[in-house]
């Protein structure tokens, strides 16, 4: 439970600090067997999405909690953001560590052609 609590107080000071930017905000959810983005407007409405429980971007893919998977999650992301208008966004890891999975999807979202 600490371990949680810990993250989610790193999760906030971040989001804090994107808020003040005032730019669209790339978030990542990490769990056991899946990894979740979004991409949330200045105001908090949902632009973009994509995750590993989509039969789209798992397609040809081993499984769904590997760095391969959360590559083609950061490149499905970084088409579904560019297709709504975003260029730019603020990447919010949600207080995981920027290693592993997460670095996956914010590297192939960057080779997608998001800026961040």
């Amino acid at each position: 439970m600490e371990k949680n609590l810990s993250r989610l107080r790193r999760a906030k000071k971040t989001r804090a600090h994107i808020r003040n930017l005032g730019v669209a905000r790339l978030s990542v959810h990490r769990s056991s067997q899946h990894l979740y983005a979004q991409v949330f407007s200045a105001d908090g409405k949902v632009l973009a999405a994509a995750n590993t429980l989509q039969d789209d971007v798992v397609a040809g893919l081993k499984g769904t909690k590997n760095k391969a998977a959360a590559a083609a999650v950061g490149k499905a992301i970084a088409e579904r953001a560019k297709a709504a208008g975003i260029e730019t966004v603020a990447f919010d890891r949600s207080g995981f560590l920027y290693h592993g999975r997460v670095a996956a999807l914010a590297d192939a979202a960057r080779e997608g052609g998001l800026k961040f």
